[in-house]
């Protein structure tokens, strides 16, 4: 069970923690010992974590920015309560997206935080970003038909919990899920009545270039990724799968869609 507050702010802490880790990084490159040879021996083992520092730090400007101009309101519960499920590909943007929605209307959502079988990576929190599990817990759940939706990708498991969905929407919360193709089919065949929004790249080498800017991925994982991708968007060219579909070239631009669409009574 997640509630905005607590999101928020270890979303600034995990902030904090890669802008120090950019800071190292950088203080790291810039470091000149007397020898010609070490010096540049380090600069190469250095390049990779440097690329990583600035994608970070970049990363980290443009989330504080969007939470910054973000000011939390007063307005009135969406008059459609529906859970709303939002997919993309990775590197999309959608987590910011919706971190700037929470920020704007604390007391509104409810994120319904996965379960997933893989590491944490650097600054994600357990409980805050996913429910950090091990495979055979997972798989316990899965008997017990805890999830809603369930997929693989990679070596890795994620699945969304019916409970999180049931106890946060009977509490007035509206439920936002973040999770991908498999699972917006899952819940398209559910008993659960959603709204469905795609966060959709302004093109496919503008994705690339994303997942290449974070530096925390191998050839063989981003290789991965856009072929998931050039899947994701395929689907969700298809007439009827989602009610919105957002461009994610202007992030202003691209929240002001989805706070109008939350807001839009039902038909």
């Amino acid at each position: 069970m997640i509630h905005p507050a607590p999101l928020l702010s270890t979303t600034r802490r995990s902030l904090c923690l890669r802008r120090s880790h950019t800071a190292a990084t950088v203080a790291a490159f810039n470091y000149q010992p007397s020898s010609p040879d070490y010096l540049s021996s380090a600069r190469t083992r250095i390049a990779p974590l440097s690329a990583t520092a600035a994608y970070r730090s970049r990363s980290f400007a443009s989330t504080a920015a969007a939470m910054a101009s973000s000011t939390p309101t007063t307005r009135a519960p969406p008059p459609d309560p529906r859970p709303i499920v939002i997919s993309g590909p990775s590197g999309v943007g959608k987590g910011t997206l919706f971190k700037r929605l929470f920020a704007s209307h604390p007391s509104v959502f409810a994120l319904s935080v996965s379960h997933t079988t893989r590491s944490p990576r650097a600054g994600e929190a357990d409980g805050v970003d996913y429910h950090f599990v091990t495979r055979e817990a997972f798989e316990d759940l899965v008997r017990q038909g805890g999830f809603v939706e369930h997929a693989q990708f990679g070596s890795n498991r994620y699945g969304t919990s019916k409970a999180t969905i049931e106890e946060q929407s009977a509490k007035g919360r509206v439920v936002v899920l973040d999770i991908e193709m498999e699972g917006v089919k899952q819940i398209k065949q559910s008993p659960i009545s959603a709204r469905y929004v795609f966060v959709k790249p302004p093109s496919y080498e503008e994705l690339e270039r994303r997942l290449r800017d974070r530096g925390t991925e191998s050839e063989e994982s981003i290789a991965k990724r856009l072929a998931q991708a050039r899947v994701e968007m395929a689907y969700a060219d298809t007439p009827g799968v989602h009610d919105l579909i957002i461009v994610n070239d202007d992030l202003d631009a691209a929240y002001r869609q989805l706070e109008d669409f939350v807001w839009k009574p039902r038909e």
